[in-house]
């Protein structure tokens, strides 16, 4: 499976480099696993971590996002959050993302549908889906169970981690991703000739985000509403491409199997959008929503079809989502507020 990389700015790096720009020692890895099962990538991320243990003390909160946030092998990250702990006041988990508690509870099939849908449908899938199942493993779990054991808070970004974890017990504060509402910039929509639709794809993740019926979707729309429609697809390209291409769009694809939304779609909204994401009843009902402010996309094409026909006939429709969107992103995930919230969760 091919990861791209969002190569954000960081103050400390611990990505690997030798095994992975250089192409003799990236070949010797791959021969290594085949013959030990170990990546020599994730010890090389240990040991970087490990060299910069000793400018990480005495911060009054250490923020993990995840339990895997090193991405080293489990008994490593165990040794140096320990380290971590004793260096520092406190350690802090966020959840952001899959998880030890969150795959359980997806694995008891209760919702009506999740990330791992496409696997309950098809398991000869399982190499897709390698990065959520490891977290059902021993030393994955034992390093979920430490972590829960000693942080002093569990931080849920979003409601589909916020609604499995606490199915599985734990209780957590819950803190909206932050979105920047003063560099991030509202443009009112206007619609001239046509409605531009945006999908842009990685396909590294494009099964769990249900990608296919977007694809299916479009080329029914645009068989519908030729003259109407302009449609961009791109895939696999960088963060900050990404974001140009699609600024011209009206209407965003982003994914099918959430609850809430992620950050891609929250910047498109914050942008004033019309996002096809997650927009359950238990996300309109968390927030008192009595209007949509983007589009609830489950995994049906049928579905995806009549709401994309919805907006392209009624442009009016489009420009008011996107004006709530905007609303809604200043009201609930404005990056002071979340800060705010996050001193409070970090300060009980």
């Amino acid at each position: 499976m091919e990861i791209v990389l969002k190569n954000f700015r960081v103050d400390l790096s611990i990505a690997s480099h030798l095994f992975t720009k250089n192409k003799i020692l990236k070949f010797f890895n791959k021969v290594f696993y085949a013959i030990f099962r170990t990546d020599l990538q994730l010890l090389e991320k240990g040991i970087r971590f490990y060299l910069h243990l000793p400018k990480l003390k005495n911060y009054d909160v250490v923020q993990l996002i995840n339990s895997d946030a090193i991405g080293t092998y489990p008994f490593l990250s165990r040794i140096f959050y320990k380290k971590l702990l004793k260096n520092n006041k406190s350690i802090n988990l966020l959840v952001c993302g899959d998880e030890t508690p969150i795959i359980d509870y997806l694995f008891k099939k209760e919702l009506d549908y999740s990330i791992l849908t496409p696997y309950f449908e098809d398991t000869s899938l399982k190499n897709q889906f390698q990065f959520p199942l490891k977290y059902r493993t021993k030393s994955y779990r034992k390093t979920f169970n430490w972590l829960s054991e000693n942080c002093k808070n569990i931080i849920a970004s979003d409601l589909d981690y916020k609604i499995p974890i606490e199915k599985m017990g734990y209780n957590v504060h819950f803190i909206p991703n932050p979105i920047n509402t003063d560099t991030i910039k509202f443009k009112e929509l206007k619609i001239e000739n046509k409605v531009v639709v945006f999908l842009g794809i990685n396909r590294g993740s494009s099964i769990k985000k249900g990608i296919s019926y977007f694809e299916k979707s479009l080329s029914i729309i645009k068989e519908k509403y030729n003259l109407k429609v302009e449609i961009i697809i791109t895939e696999n390209i960088p963060y900050q491409e990404y974001i140009k291409l699609y600024d011209k769009a009206h209407i965003l694809l982003d994914q099918v199997y959430a609850y809430d939304q992620g950050y891609n779609a929250l910047e498109a909204m914050a942008k004033g959008k019309v996002v096809f994401t997650g927009a359950e009843q238990e996300f309109m009902n968390y927030y008192n929503l009595t209007e949509r402010v983007c589009i609830n996309a489950k995994p049906d094409v049928d579905c995806l079809v009549n709401e994309l026909s919805f907006l392209i006939e009624n442009p009016d429709e489009i420009i008011a989502i996107g004006k709530r969107a905007r609303a809604f992103i200043e009201k609930e995930h404005n990056y002071i507020k979340i800060a705010q919230k996050y001193l409070e969760a970090w300060k009980n």
